[in-house]
């Protein structure tokens, strides 16, 4: 549950970037020197927004804009005051939370409940599925985080799934099985995929290592 003083700063970043925050999570890092905020959302194109799409980072000015606001919503509510002209500590000491030179960071509910619902499938009901299908050209299925690959032996044998729509029916029947496990509904029938790869693939570029493939 969110904490009441940081309503106004969640209220703020909604109205600002047309999202719905959920939960704003304080903390500390670097020691206990540095302040850093998790800004959660529910879903992934939220958090989304945030991105730069020059690099792999977050938005520069719109963290630094949260982190602004974050400072102000304290004062607002008389939860921090400012330092007198005499106060020369390096971080904020009159409040129970520092502000200077915050980290903001966002996160996405949706992608961690699809990656739990998928995990949450037992393998022996994966390997009833591939018994079902009963297709000699299956090497094996292997379901990861929140994606899940038919493995194939070959490259060739690949090609000729995603051109014939066996991929589809394999999606559909596995999709059956993942709504069971899928408490929040994320997945959606229609929109829901399965990976198609090959043993050839994975021997051969993977050294056959299940740690150099999922990293």
């Amino acid at each position: 549950m969110m904490k009441s003083e940081f309503k106004p700063l969640a209220e703020w970043i909604d109205k600002t970037f047309s999202v719905k925050t959920i939960n704003i999570i304080y903390y500390t890092i670097d020691k206990g020197q540095r302040p850093a905020l998790n800004i959660c959302f529910e879903f992934e194109s939220e958090k989304s927004k945030f991105h730069d799409k020059t690099n792999f980072n977050f938005h520069s000015r719109k963290t630094q804009a949260i982190g602004k606001q974050f400072k102000t919503t304290l004062l607002q509510q008389g939860l921090f005051k400012k330092k007198s002209l005499f106060d020369f500590s390096k971080n904020d000491n009159n409040s129970k939370y520092l502000t200077d030179n915050i980290w903001v960071v966002f996160s996405a509910f949706e992608p961690i409940a699809k990656a739990e619902a998928n995990q949450s499938v037992p393998q022996e009901i994966v390997q009833d599925l591939k018994r079902q299908i009963d297709n000699k050209d299956i090497w094996d299925i292997s379901n990861n985080s929140s994606r899940t690959t038919f493995f194939l032996y070959t490259k060739k044998q690949v090609e000729e799934c995603n051109k014939n729509g066996v991929k589809e029916e394999w999606a559909e029947m596995y999709f059956n099985i993942l709504t069971r496990y899928d408490e929040f509904g994320y997945f959606k029938k229609g929109l829901y995929s399965i990976d198609l790869d090959s043993k050839e693939n994975f021997d051969k570029n993977y050294q056959s290592n299940w740690f150099y493939y999922y990293r």
